[in-house]
């Protein structure tokens, strides 16, 4: 509607005053939002969402995070279709805080240094790039440069060696401040220059990149939940935390490790989640619903985790992504793909092997750093041209294979590699808004290309 009118909002006021109307408010049992699950190995699912379910998880986060406050200001990354972006609006909402907005993922940089977050509600993607593109440029200036960043990184650690055991050190503290400003400080105003710290969820964070920006002054909180748990289950926070984990179970949320479900022998379990978060079920799917909920209320996470004995919860895997391969090893693709992923070279990584003799992987390689890699070495910036390349493939199977190694059973290696010009996104559909894969949509779209590299016998210090 366009038009002028004197006074226009102030009458509209006017009007509201004469004829008020009476609050009306929510009862716990009612429909507060409906969510789609992702849709990571199947059709998306509408998740239903209670009044109070949303509210007891919200209380849970603020019990959690008691620093909020008004100052307090977030760049929202997350979409708000999904329960980790709407668990930020409304957390940093109630506590009188503000959000920004990216303006694309192109531009996060930018928008960082105009918004200047407090804090972030981030996925664990967007710290590996981050810590990646540091390591390169250091890499690269060499020198003195490289000298004095590792420097700082030794002293980093040494302080934190030292914070563990109780204990301190004047010359470490010292040589730590002098170089933190040096260099550090210069990584920090990457991300607004006043970020106190980030929850990272919806995957799993390199614990050795949690370390190194919880070094820096920038401590990542990981935390773990489910569109189903109004999101959260367990988190990590400034009064409790241990890098590696998800943290402690949160206010009214109870956790069982259900050992009936995994092979014999194990020292994990499935994560099953009780409590004032939990679902009602899934919009218009009762045989769903009944599947992922056990008959005493709880939900089926999917997940395989166990508790040490300090109470924290580490995730050891996914049930529905693990497979055995031909020779009754079970194998987690997950904790592979992100590995292969600090890879500076690659962006997204898909493993399979179900039933098979032995593992292959699909490699979306990074554009950015093939780009930069050919102009070095003055080769043509064709990237379907560069993808394509035997000496380019060679280079990359070889550093995941060499690093894989130093963490992996040789059965779990992937023997042979699928390089795709074709990135995952989610405007092609193989990837959720979470920046997940969708693997069983990734895996249509290939099966031809994957059942060929199985057609031939040869490892993966040959070419494809």
């Amino acid at each position: 509607m366009q038009g002028t009118a004197k006074d226009t909002m102030a009458e509209l006021e006017a009007i509201g005053e004469q004829k008020p109307l009476k609050a009306i408010y929510p009862k716990p049992e009612e429909v507060a939002v409906l969510v789609y699950t992702s849709g990571t190995t199947g059709d998306p699912k509408g998740v239903l969402l209670m009044h109070g379910n949303w509210t007891s998880n919200h209380h849970a986060r603020i019990k959690a995070f008691t620093e909020f406050n008004p100052d307090d200001r977030t760049l929202s990354l997350l979409p708000w279709a999904h329960c980790y972006g709407l668990g930020e609006l409304h957390t940093f909402t109630a506590v009188g805080g503000s959000l920004g907005f990216m303006e694309s993922v192109n531009t996060v940089v930018e928008d960082m240094a105009k918004v200047k977050p407090t804090f972030l509600v981030a996925v664990p993607r967007i710290f590996n790039k981050v810590y990646d593109t540091i390591v390169t440029k250091v890499n690269d200036a060499g020198g003195a440069k490289k000298k004095l960043f590792d420097a700082g990184v030794a002293a980093a650690k040494e302080r934190r060696r030292l914070a563990e055991q109780g204990t301190s050190s004047f010359m470490a503290d010292l040589k730590f401040r002098i170089i933190d400003k040096i260099v550090f400080q210069k990584i920090r105003n990457l991300f607004g220059g006043r970020l106190k710290g980030s929850i990272t969820g919806s995957a799993a964070m390199n614990p050795d990149i949690s370390k190194f920006f919880f070094d820096i002054g920038i401590p990542l909180y990981d935390v773990y939940g489910l569109s189903e748990t109004s999101p959260g289950i367990t988190a990590n926070c400034t009064t409790s935390y241990r890098i590696g984990s998800v943290g402690k179970v949160i206010d009214k949320v109870k956790v069982v490790i259900d050992s009936s479900v995994v092979e014999p022998g194990a020292k994990d379990g499935e994560i099953v989640v009780y409590g004032p978060n939990v679902m009602k079920g899934y919009h218009n799917k009762p045989e769903a619903t009944k599947e992922m909920m056990t008959p005493d209320g709880g939900v089926r996470t999917g997940d395989r985790g166990r508790f040490d004995n300090d109470g924290f919860l580490w995730i050891t895997g996914r049930i529905k992504d693990q497979y055995k391969l031909e020779n009754g090893k079970y194998v987690f693709p997950a904790a592979l793909e992100e590995d292969i992923c600090l890879n500076h070279y690659v962006q997204s990584a898909l493993v399979y092997g179900a039933g098979r003799e032995y593992n292959v992987c699909m490699i979306v390689p990074d554009f950015f750093a093939l780009e930069t890699f050919a102009k070095k070495n003055n080769l043509p910036a064709d990237m379907k041209t560069l993808v394509a390349r035997d000496d380019i493939q060679d280079i990359i199977r070889k550093e995941i294979v060499d690093t894989l190694k130093k963490k992996y059973g040789g059965y779990e290696i992937p023997r042979k590699f699928l390089f795709l010009a074709e990135p995952f996104t989610l405007e092609n559909g193989m990837m959720t808004q979470t920046l997940k894969l969708k693997r069983r949509v990734i895996m249509e779209k290939y099966n031809d290309k994957i059942e060929a590299l199985y057609k031939k016998q040869y490892d993966t210090t040959q070419r494809q």
